[in-house]
């Protein structure tokens, strides 16, 4: 990912209170108003912060207004993509180069109000939360967008135990900690809540905040992302359980289906040496259904069977196969 984006950015760790990390995509017109208010937040509270911008391919003058902003304050650093990537890979540069103790995520297109960084910071600083999460409790946004969204919220609770309404705000804050231990790729910036619980932080706090209606512009998100985003949350909740052990869920299903096709075969052959003993030579096996659901099972249960297997030589080479995030040590 480094070698996708131009830096201007001061690498030495310095403490600071704040590093707001806003991915962006053609949003030149709300920049300069996004940059003042949240500067007059973090001045009227007495924050030392950062603000990284992340320009995900911007095709407008984006890029231009981020350096323009850079030249007039120190707090603001820049991230250019040489092309649109999307929002996850935006958050994970931003991620790594965060330097503050506290790490706020946000819009770059107004929707986010900056008035809600001092109780997120609060929130994390004091409350003793590792992630707290924004809820948009009143949303301006059409019923072709909400309805979909609680749809979504409702499956990811389920599926993550992850108590939150709202999985995709982009108002978010964080220990440090927290984003230097999580991996966001693809498009899994909308299941954050559940990588952090699966990284090992527990303490995952929810705010309502205020929910503003768009001011320039237009989203640049389609209804693709709602599919897109059952599927990756299935494919974490996979990864999570038996991405290390992928024999503990293709061996055993592949062994379910395995017996099935076994007492499949058993009553097909009974039934023929039935047929037999009682000298009647007609019936064949084929005009049995459950020769062919004895047939099917087996070569399913063989191919899932031999599918952990080969996961499991894979994940036997891994690098990563014995790395462990260790908290403290004495």
């Amino acid at each position: 990912m480094r070698s996708a984006c131009t830096i201007f950015a001061t690498q030495k760790r310095n403490y600071m209170d704040i590093s707001i990390v806003i991915p962006l995509y053609n949003e030149a017109e709300s920049l300069p108003e996004l940059y003042q208010w949240i500067e007059r937040v973090m001045d009227e509270n007495h924050f030392t912060y950062e603000i990284l911008f992340v320009n995900d391919g911007s095709t407008d003058n984006s890029w231009e207004v981020i350096e323009q902003l850079a030249k007039t304050s120190p707090a603001v650093k820049g991230i250019k993509f040489r092309r649109n990537y999307g929002k996850s890979p935006a958050l994970h540069c931003g991620f790594q180069r965060a330097q503050g103790d506290v790490v706020i995520t946000m819009d770059a297109d107004l929707q986010d109000s900056p008035d809600e960084i001092p109780e997120l910071y609060k929130m994390i600083k004091e409350d003793g939360f590792d992630m707290v999460s924004g809820w948009k409790k009143k949303r301006y946004d059409p019923l072709s967008k909400t309805i979909p969204t609680k749809l979504f919220n409702a499956t990811a609770r389920k599926f993550s135990g992850v108590k939150l309404h709202d999985f995709n705000c982009g108002l978010k804050s964080y220990r440090n900690d927290v984003v230097k231990n999580i991996e966001i790729y693809n498009d899994m910036h909308r299941h954050i809540p559940y990588m952090v619980k699966i990284a090992g932080f527990h303490k995952i706090g929810e705010k309502v905040v205020q929910h503003q209606a768009r001011k320039y512009g237009s989203t640049k998100f389609g209804l693709s992302r709602f599919v897109n985003g059952y599927l990756d949350l299935i494919t974490l909740w996979f990864s999570s359980k038996f991405g290390k052990k992928p024999m503990h869920f293709f061996g055993f299903w592949g062994s379910v289906m395995f017996i099935i096709g076994f007492f499949a075969f058993i009553y097909v052959l009974a039934m023929k040496v039935i047929s037999i003993y009682e000298g009647d030579l007609r019936p064949l096996v084929t005009t049995n259904p459950f020769f062919y659901i004895s047939l099917t099972s087996m070569i399913l249960g063989t191919q899932l069977f031999l599918t952990g297997f080969v996961g499991e030589l894979i994940s036997r080479d891994s690098p990563s196969r014995n790395r462990y995030k260790i908290e403290k040590e004495i």
